[in-house]
């Protein structure tokens, strides 16, 4: 008899599945595609490495051989503003990875098989019923069709949001619509003109609302993409890649950068692909990281909110299932939209131009800029730092101005 169904092999999937199996629990892990696949997403947090290692999966991690990251470095025009984790205020790691996360998600579901959770691949939720005492799962496999009927059920299927699908749990996002174009290149920039521990987050010269993100991998190659709305995609014609690299002509620092890189996989286009849900469980079941709501890409929030999902999901299902009394709300989602909410104040501040005004002030206050570095190494469920939670988006307007003020 199946514990727990986990809808999902990526990074929420494989943790709560390591996290309950080695509890003793019986996981079943479904996945739609056959890994190791593509994925964006490959600029960890520091807080992840904390979660990873608490997990116990660290270390597989490390035997990757991962680009090792330390930090982070915002560029516009003549701006350059660095931040290295190491700077933080928030006790943790002051490192983590930059990764390519076909191999990375790999590895980690292969933690949680080895923790003893049945991973299978290839594997499509086709209907879900939550309605009676136990959720009811029809998966399709090839011509084979399967019904489990488990304890709990965890949807960890990321931008395929099984869930919010067949439950009707989608919800328009407050964010505009925006769009990514994406690539994987061979860098081939000279060393030392880069430092290839930190990313790169560069801003349009005239439009503050479009940037770019440079990951560097240890391999010389490096993920590279473009982020704007709609609107300013569409002024560019051809394919992908000529749309591509024109968006990166708009920005000549980073075309410098990359004036000799050429492209090792197709160039991807991902759009409109904020979302929320009107909620984050129900009876029988929980949604964890992307399959719940996704903010944006700038600040590499998405696998730190899935691996923090899946942790606390997982510590709850455990209570439950010792027949401790839970409360979901409380326990759960209260606590996963404390960070959420923190991120959200970060992507807001950044296209509204506060964010990027405290990024780029040249005379930061210390003890300020420690507080703001903690929530970009991912450590946005810090309590003690002010610029976390519902009040964070009211503080960091209230800094923006204050760095206005010190400027004219």
């Amino acid at each position: 008899m199946v514990d727990v169904l986990i809808i999902g092999a990526g990074p929420s999937g494989s943790m709560s599945a390591a996290l309950l199996a080695s509890k003793g629990y019986e996981v079943l892990v479904l996945e739609k595609q056959r890994f190791p696949r593509f994925s964006i997403g490959e600029s960890l947090l520091a807080s992840t490495a904390g979660m990873l290692s608490e997990a116990g999966m660290l270390d597989a991690v490390m035997s990757c051989g991962f680009q090792f990251k330390n930090g982070a470095t915002f560029v516009r025009d003549d701006d350059y503003s660095e931040f290295n984790f190491a700077d933080k205020s928030s006790e943790g790691f002051p490192y983590t990875f930059q990764v390519e996360r076909a191999q990375f998600d790999q590895v980690l579901a292969d933690e949680a098989a080895r923790r003893g959770a049945t991973v299978r691949y290839e594997v499509e939720i086709t209907a879900v019923d939550a309605s009676g005492e136990r959720p009811v799962v029809t998966a399709k496999a090839g011509d084979e069709i399967t019904t489990y009927r488990p304890r709990f059920v965890l949807d960890a299927s990321g931008f395929g949001r099984t869930l919010p699908r067949l439950l009707d749990l989608d919800r328009p996002s407050d964010f505009p619509a925006r769009a990514a174009l994406f690539v994987h290149v061979k860098d081939n920039i000279v060393s030392g003109v880069f430092d290839r521990q930190k990313i790169r987050i560069g801003v349009h010269p005239t439009k503050a609302d479009v940037w770019s993100w440079l990951i560097p991998f240890s391999n010389g190659n490096a993920s590279l993409g473009v982020v704007a709305s709609r609107e300013h995609h569409a002024k560019f014609s051809g394919t992908n890649e000529e749309r591509l690299w024109q968006l990166i002509a708009e920005e000549p620092g980073l075309h410098e950068l990359l004036e000799k890189a050429q492209t090792v996989r197709a160039v991807g286009e991902l759009a409109g692909y904020a979302a929320k849900v009107s909620r984050l469980h129900g009876p029988g079941f929980a949604l964890l990281g992307n399959a719940a709501e996704f903010l944006d890409p700038v600040f590499s929030s998405g696998v730190t909110i899935a691996l923090k999902s899946a942790r606390l999901a997982a510590e709850l299902l455990d209570k439950q299932f010792r027949g401790e009394a839970v409360d979901w709300e409380a326990g759960f989602a209260e606590p996963l939209n404390y960070g959420v909410e923190t991120f959200r104040s970060f992507v807001d501040g950044w296209y509204n131009g506060d964010l990027q005004d405290v990024i780029f002030f040249e005379h930061k206050e210390p003890v300020i800029r420690r507080m703001i570095c903690s929530v970009l190494a991912g450590y946005a469920w810090d309590q003690k730092n002010p610029y976390t939670g519902p009040q964070s988006a009211r503080r960091l307007r209230a800094l923006a101005n204050t760095v206005r003020a010190a400027r004219s």
